[in-house]
């Protein structure tokens, strides 16, 4: 899985993660829901790349964990809970997003085979002389 229940409880709040889950009025989140709507989103993001990258991805890039969130937010809506517009105009985005990176148009800061990209084209800085000294004339 790309996210966990501790994601969408800081994303959306344990109120409404509690909302969406609690289908036998226990009064808590239940962690089985979820998770099961966590994989299932996790798994439609993996649909989705899995055309340009080696799925699962050892680890998921922190846009994705948010992608994966409203995606599995979008599928725990149903007759106890109600889709909001927010809710399925996030999906939308999630989902768009996904079909642009797996048509290559945005990176997710890892490489098809699924190792971490490394940036060699750092910033340095370099000092340079001074131009002043302290008597207040150039050197």
């Amino acid at each position: 899985m790309y996210a966990t229940q501790a994601d969408m409880e800081v994303r959306f709040g344990v109120r409404e993660v509690l909302a969406l889950t609690d289908r036998d009025n226990q009064g808590e989140i239940d962690a089985h829901v979820l998770n099961q709507a966590l994989e299932d989103a996790s798994g439609e993001a993996d649909a989705y790349l899995a055309g340009r990258y080696q799925v699962p991805l050892a680890s998921a890039p922190r846009f994705l964990v948010g992608v994966v969130c409203d995606i599995a937010r979008y599928r725990l809506c149903g007759a106890e809970a109600n889709t909001t517009d927010d809710i399925s105009e996030r999906f939308r985005n999630a989902v768009d997003f996904l079909k642009l990176a797996a048509n290559g148009k945005v990176q997710l800061g890892v490489l098809p085979s699924g190792g971490e990209v490394v940036v060699d084209n750092t910033v340095q800085m370099l000092g340079g002389g001074r131009v002043f000294g302290r008597d207040g004339g150039s050197w």
